[in-house]
């Protein structure tokens, strides 16, 4: 600050002053001179008010990489830069990539040796002068806990950091956050039913939502977490009810949000000013019954039992295969969704399922209520309604008639006018605060770690 202070009573006390530029170091420096005690190698005090210094196109790219990327370095702004950015986009969305659950599988086998040397050597302390046979090393073995969640995340941020495929990762990584399950679970000791999980948003990063949505009602992590795994139909005489926890969050969370929406994202008013509820108890009990039946796809290997069947505690269960239809187990009845929609009674209960998904999927609060969380997710906290609307529109129809285009709706987010203009910086609600995760893998992107 003395510095510039100093700087400012040259400049006024020499007469050559002149206020065209906005702020120093931004150009605009025609009537002014500068003179320094020395200029250095071909540099020249002029460079300190001139501009030079400032490459809008760079800046600019660094910003689109801060929305679009877990992280990037200086190459990578360089690179995008010279490209543009929808050269950029469409070069991403063709980009290869990698699933979690190999790479899981590949570290574990690495860190595997290492576990059985620690508990093989806690076993021959135990056991002083016991042989080695098949018996001990079953045993050993029998010890050996994992994969877990730290080789979920060991596999995590081996694809985040090393993964060319950045605009990916930035969607997958905005996707979980709206389709949540959490290590915070019986899930933390099965790494396979995470990576699983998560190779749903990576495949599905630039596809379509509904076959997102799909595949999440089938996930067994989704089955486990939002209890629809060996959900079973209504028992009366046996005070069995269909759960209803996945019934609500799918159209709270997943889909149509609590309340109806306009295209801008903003809430709809009935004849008294008060806003329209998209469902209620009633519709939740009638989704309830769609999602019945639903269990275990395969059994592991196990001395038990042979073959899958409702009712199979989950920790038998294969945690990467989708969970399957007992029909049994299903409810028959015909179901009425949100008061409008009719499934009839007694079809196949994953027809139930996908006539259900599809229904959820094609209500108009789908495109403003998953838009405005993609936003908030990848450029700013506080969407306006125009930007909101664009981004929706695009959801319905990317411009070839197809629907939940996700390719389609994070181009139309990045490229947005509100997240490229400088403009937009001068609005006190734009922006949004770097939550720590980013800040880790930016910082690692960056150095290079």
């Amino acid at each position: 600050m003395k510095q510039i202070y100093i700087l400012l009573l040259i400049l006024i006390s020499s007469g050559t002053f002149t206020a065209q530029s906005e702020y120093f170091g931004a150009g605009n420096d025609d009537g002014i001179k500068i003179t320094t005690s020395d200029d250095f190698d071909g540099m020249s005090g002029e460079n300190t008010i001139n501009a030079t210094g400032m490459d809008a196109e760079l800046m600019e790219a660094s910003r689109f990489l801060t929305q679009s990327t877990m992280g990037f370095d200086f190459e990578e702004i360089e690179r995008t830069a010279s490209m543009g950015f929808e050269s950029w986009i469409d070069q991403q969305i063709a980009q290869d990539f990698e699933y979690l659950t190999p790479q899981m599988e590949d570290i574990w086998d690495q860190i595997y040796p290492w576990h059985f040397e620690y508990y093989k050597n806690i076993y021959l302390e135990q056991n002083p002068g016991a042989p080695l046979d098949d018996e001990a090393i079953a045993k050993i073995e029998s010890d050996i806990f994992g994969p877990w969640a730290v080789d979920f995340h060991y596999a995590w941020w081996q694809n985040t950091l090393e993964g060319p495929d950045q605009l990916r990762q930035r969607m997958a990584y905005s996707l979980s956050q709206i389709l949540v399950v959490s290590v915070n679970s019986d899930l933390r000791d099965h790494a396979e039913s995470m990576t699983k999980y998560y190779d749903h948003m990576i495949e599905h990063a630039f596809g379509n939502y509904k076959d997102l949505l799909l595949q999440v009602t089938l996930s067994p992590s989704m089955g486990l977490y939002l209890s629809h795994y060996n959900n079973p139909r209504e028992v009366p005489e046996e005070n069995l009810h269909p759960d209803e926890n996945y019934a609500r969050e799918i159209m709270q969370l997943f889909s149509i949000g609590l309340y109806e929406l306009n295209m801008d994202g903003s809430r709809k008013l009935d004849a008294n000013g008060n806003f329209i509820p998209t469902y209620g108890q009633q519709d939740i009990k009638e989704l309830a019954k769609v999602f019945t039946g639903l269990g275990a796809g395969e059994v592991m290997d196990n001395p038990w039992v042979d073959e899958p069947f409702f009712g199979m505690d989950w920790y038998l269960a294969i945690k990467d295969v989708p969970m399957k239809m007992y029909q049994e187990w299903h409810e028959p009845s015909a179901k009425t969704l949100l008061g409008q929609f009719e499934i009839p009674a007694n079809q196949d209960g994953m027809e139930d399922i996908e006539m259900a998904v599809d229904f959820l999927f094609n209500h108009p609060n789908v495109g403003p209520f998953l838009s405005r969380q993609l936003i908030q997710r990848l450029v700013k906290s506080n969407p306006s309604p125009g930007y909101i609307s664009r981004v929706a529109s695009v959801f319905n129809n990317n411009g070839s008639g197809m629907r939940g285009d996700l390719g389609a709706v994070v181009k139309a987010i990045l490229l947005d006018d509100e997240a490229r203009t400088c403009e937009e910086l001068q609005h006190e609600d734009n922006g949004k605060l770097t939550e720590p995760l980013l800040r880790m893998t930016r910082i690692a992107k960056a150095l290079n770690i």
